[in-house]
């Protein structure tokens, strides 16, 4: 949205802020499509609070979140229902990430603050034999195709914004909007070219509003 003239952005901004929705969980519904219908073990890295891993927990059979914010992360058990097969860690990734194997990892929005090629290594070792890893990221706009979709994205993210909240301005963002932001420093092009080496096979796309998809399927029989 640089591209914009600042009066603009400042009003766009505006309008966002009084009608905001949860981009990430825009992508929940395709991010299941990734997924087995039915899984044993999930991990959600930086869960946040806790709304991807209540729904990964409608498949699993044990699904962890994992954290590195006590207060989201209270937020996240609060929200959920003791009977959910859901645990919640507070752990600094990579290093902190409990052991698996899992069946099923994802990680929305919060690769960008984490250093990318050691936990991308991580992941992938902690991933089971077939098991599929599932990434919704942010990257830095550079090129002229980033920018382009990033403008595609302005006019649809404020119409979004507005019939999510059925016109209404709302009194407080989303949970999940709570949680630390921080812009990404790696491109598009960057994060292909890395992920290329060390997950061989990976699909990465560019998407709407201002994020990437990365899809990886672990070998069978490694």
């Amino acid at each position: 949205m640089s591209v914009l003239p600042p009066r603009l952005v400042e009003a766009l901004n505006r309008f966002n802020a009084a009608y905001p929705w949860d981009h990430n969980a825009h992508y929940h519904r395709w991010l299941l499509r990734q997924l087995p219908r039915r899984f044993g073990g999930a991990l959600d890295v930086g869960c946040g609070s806790g709304e991807l891993a209540r729904v990964l927990a409608g498949r699993g059979k044990r699904v962890r979140g994992v954290d590195s914010d006590p207060e989201i992360l209270a937020r996240a058990r609060e929200l959920t229902g003791p009977a959910a097969p859901v645990t919640y860690t507070l752990a600094e990734a990579p290093h902190g990430i409990p052991s698996g194997p899992y069946d099923v990892i994802t990680c929305v929005a919060v690769l960008h603050h984490l250093p990318f090629a050691e936990t991308l290594t991580r992941l992938r070792r902690e991933l089971a034999p077939g098991g599929v890893l599932v990434v919704v990221g942010c990257a830095r706009a550079a090129s002229t195709g980033d920018h382009a979709l990033g403008l595609v994205a302005v006019p649809l993210n404020a119409l979004t914004g507005w019939v999510r909240n059925r016109g209404r301005a709302a009194s407080r963002r989303p949970v999940a909007m709570t949680a630390p932001t921080r812009d990404p420093e790696m491109t598009f092009d960057e994060i292909g070219r890395a992920a290329g080496r060390l997950l061989p096979g990976a699909r990465l796309r560019r998407r709407l509003f201002w994020r990437y998809t990365l899809v990886w399927r672990a070998p069978a029989d490694r």
